[in-house]
């Protein structure tokens, strides 16, 4: 079932949105392939276009990576440096 999208506010963040609180709690951990511009379209029912820039948006943000013909998958998030600089 896919949540339900307030058409006053970018759709795009939206979508960007709910996958990074999947990303969050685990549905898709680290590694794991992220939908599909396509499967992103038909959960949400969105045009391609805006399926893309929230996943650019996420990649931007370093929280997924593309791989040519292999789709977009989770990042492994660096670690926090320590407060000291250590």
């Amino acid at each position: 079932m896919s949540p339900e999208l307030d058409r006053t506010r970018p759709v795009w963040r939206q979508v960007a949105t709910v996958i990074t609180d999947r990303i969050a709690d685990g549905s898709y951990p680290v590694g794991s392939r992220v939908p599909s511009v396509v499967e992103l379209s038909t959960e949400f029912g969105i045009a391609a276009s805006t399926a893309q820039k929230a996943l650019t948006h996420l990649k931007t943000e370093g929280l997924i990576r593309a791989e040519v013909g292999l789709g977009s998958f989770v990042a492994e998030r660096p670690e926090k440096p320590s407060e000291d600089g250590a």
